[in-house]
């Protein structure tokens, strides 16, 4: 065992036993490389990256690649997911220098964690242009030994390069309709028509960027943007990317048809995903939406819920062939049609050959098919399909199972929690919104201090020792406010109301600007500072919207003022790169509509009530937020909801009163004039 052994990392355990004789990134590893004058070996990865355990297995588990590393190097191991900043630092320099990144990222370091040159995937032998991970070891080593000053010459100019990359969008405007209608025509160049999504291949699920454009329509009315959205989210869903028997989404698709996926599963994909399509269902009443939400959050809660109520991180892309016994990536979600036909009979097996568009010669590899939902299928029963469906996934559940990352993220678990509490509350499922709640009080006892700092992770109902970053901030005060409008429990919007004060205090530039680390986190080369989205939404971003709603719900200017602060950033991007910041347009939008603000008063066992409480839930103006609960005297407070204050009974009948931009519509006791109140909105 090396110094992995008794970390909380899945991923950093699955190299405990290798022969390398691997660090935990700190202190103490960089004063080794400074006492032994070496280079430090940086290997940045996450669990259920494929070609993470590609060059495992080839290069770290070789006895003589890991005897090199370790007379040579001091080896340092870091888990992306865990340390967020660390790895955007040096992906930042990985891109700047070869023009690309990815995972696993390998950087090779000064003792003063200064970066000098830097790759992603080395194969255990020269092919396709690259060195052999050797060839790569030998040439570092002979330059730092060879040539120190030409090292250090160029690890500083790399440093003072990123210094000089720091981002300067504090003088930028509010992001107003303009910027967001200039955002839609970029994406309307760049939109797939045919196969949905956009861009070539690989494919991922755009849903930061379909969320924008549902809320463009529903404050425009703009049918280009409906359109999009609707056919990029029925394209995913009748692809290979979404596992038609079990739910849920895969990472990516390799292929622009969405037919082939990168098998790994991850939370905050499919938490991002379930609430698009309840959105979808919401706007459009969708039925494929309707299922693939539904279906997706009893996924997560299936297969990714943890003992302790939250949400793993994971499940691995590979799994034990049950025939060859190798570990293969889709081992466990690809058949043949002889495979269907073994499990379903001929006649049965048959139609699902016809039904999931599989092939005799297959669409993956070694004549298997991932199977899809094409549009030409044949017409068969709901209950034929259904009696199919859960005998194959009862034979799939037989075979070796994907490993599971099962850390909990803050971040992620503040994603999902908004999206089980939404689809409970749509699709009548309280039990999903029993998870969400589960799920929000292990974030509570466990993640947050008695200063509600937030742990970035946590396992086994322990946490990390990496504090949290602003994503966790953003997207878990997010996932507090959508549960208190949801459950009428206040204490979930005073939660909220801790974690943005915290982004105010500890994350925030004189410009407005936000940072991804707090001002007293570690401090790296460079401090992170990103407004773009990855798979999920960037912190700054996140924050921003949960900063807007939570004003939005207490009228606090300042948290108003920082949110509109930190939009510009959307004001300089959105027309110019808006795949890469959509969730910043999607909260430019809830802006610029208001948000509207949404107090629902009755007593609590009045179905009356729960009716115009649903009606709120399910209005598309965009960002809205709503409280409800109990009528309060004229002159009384409103408890928990400040929104609630001063709101009464009209005709001793539960009462809706909507406002924006410090006008009020009339109250309402009618479910359908509220309905038309969250509705769309032309200009």
């Amino acid at each position: 065992m090396n110094r992995l052994a008794g970390v909380t990392s899945p991923y950093l355990l699955q190299h405990a036993d290798n022969p390398v004789d691997w660090w935990p990134w700190g202190p103490e590893a960089f004063e080794e490389a400074r006492r032994r004058n070496v280079p430090v070996l940086l290997s940045v990865g996450y669990s259920a990256c494929h070609w993470c355990h590609v060059m495992a297995h080839e290069s770290f588990e070789d006895e003589l690649s890991a005897a090199y590393m370790n007379e040579h190097f001091v080896n340092v191991k870091v888990d992306r997911e865990e340390r967020p900043d660390i790895d955007a630092v040096y992906m930042e320099a990985v891109q700047a220098a070869t023009g690309q990144g990815g995972w696993p990222m390998t950087v090779f370091l000064t003792p003063d964690a200064e970066p000098f040159y830097f790759g992603t995937y080395f194969p255990p032998e020269p092919r396709h242009g690259m060195p052999s991970f050797t060839q790569v070891l030998e040439g570092v080593r002979a330059a730092w030994v060879g040539r120190p000053e030409e090292v250090a010459e160029v690890a500083q100019r790399i440093v003072r390069d990123l210094a000089g990359r720091q981002l300067d969008y504090g003088k930028a405007g509010t992001p107003g309709p303009e910027e967001l209608a200039q955002a839609l025509l970029g994406l309307t160049r760049e939109y797939d028509e045919t196969r949905g999504g956009f861009g070539g291949a690989p494919k991922f699920p755009p849903a930061m960027v379909l969320e924008f454009l549902l809320r463009h329509h529903a404050r425009t009315g703009s049918q280009g943007a409906l359109e999009m959205a609707v056919g990029t989210c029925e394209a995913m869903a009748r692809g290979g990317i979404y596992d038609q028997l079990g739910g849920g989404f895969a990472r990516y698709s390799v292929d622009r048809e969405w037919v082939v996926p990168h098998f790994e599963k991850m939370l905050y994909d499919n938490a991002l995903l379930c609430r698009l399509y309840a959105h979808l269902w919401r706007t459009t009443g969708s039925e494929l939406a309707r299922r693939v939400a539904v279906e997706t959050a009893d996924f997560m809660v299936r297969e990714l819920r943890t003992g302790e109520g939250g949400f793993a991180s994971a499940l691995d892309a590979d799994s034990e062939d049950p025939v060859t016994g190798e570990h293969v990536e889709g081992a466990y979600y690809a058949w043949t049609a002889q495979e269907l036909r073994q499990v379903l009979g001929e006649r049965d097996g048959d139609l699902a050959v016809a039904w999931f568009g599989v092939t005799e010669e297959g669409t993956f590899e070694h004549g298997k098919s991932v199977l899809q939902l094409p549009a030409d299928g044949p017409d068969l029963e709901a209950a034929q399909i259904a009696d199919i469906k859960a005998r194959l996934l009862a034979a799939r559940a037989a075979r070796p199972a994907p490993g599971r990352d099962d850390k909990i993220v803050a971040a992620w678990n503040g994603l999902a929690i908004a999206a089980l509490a939404e689809c409970g509350a749509f699709f009548d499922r309280p039990d999903l919104i029993e998870r969400a709640t589960e799920a929000a009080d292990l974030l509570v006892r466990v993640h947050m201090d008695g200063r509600a700092r937030l742990a970035r992770t946590s396992r086994d109902g322990k946490a990390g020792p990496n504090a949290g970053v602003l994503e966790d901030y953003g997207d878990v005060a997010e996932g507090f406010l959508t549960l208190a409008a949801v459950t009428g429990e206040g204490v979930w919007l005073e939660f909220a109301g801790f974690l943005v004060d915290l982004v105010l205090a500890r994350f925030t530039a004189e410009d407005g600007s936000l940072y991804d680390t707090a001002h007293d986190a570690e401090q790296l080369i460079r401090r992170p500072q990103d407004p773009t989205d990855t798979a999920a939404p960037s912190g700054w971003t996140a924050a921003a919207g949960a900063l807007l709603s939570y004003a939005a719900h207490t009228g606090s200017e300042p948290h108003r003022t920082a949110a509109e602060r930190a939009l510009a950033v959307v004001h300089a991007l959105g027309p110019r790169a808006p795949r890469f910041i959509g969730h910043g347009l999607a909260v430019a939008e809830a802006l610029v509509d208001g948000p509207r603000e949404v107090a629902v008063v009755g007593h609590p066992q009045d179905a009356a009530r729960a009716e115009l409480h649903r009606v709120a839930l399910l209005g598309t103006a965009p960002g809205a937020v709503v409280a409800t609960g109990p009528p309060r005297a004229a002159d009384g407070s409103g408890g928990e909801f400040p929104l609630l204050a001063g709101r009464t009974l009209v005709g001793d009948l539960p009462t809706a009163y909507v406002c924006r931009h410090f006008v009020c519509a009339r109250p309402t006791t009618d479910p359908a004039e509220l309905a038309e109140q969250l509705g769309t909105v032309h200009p």
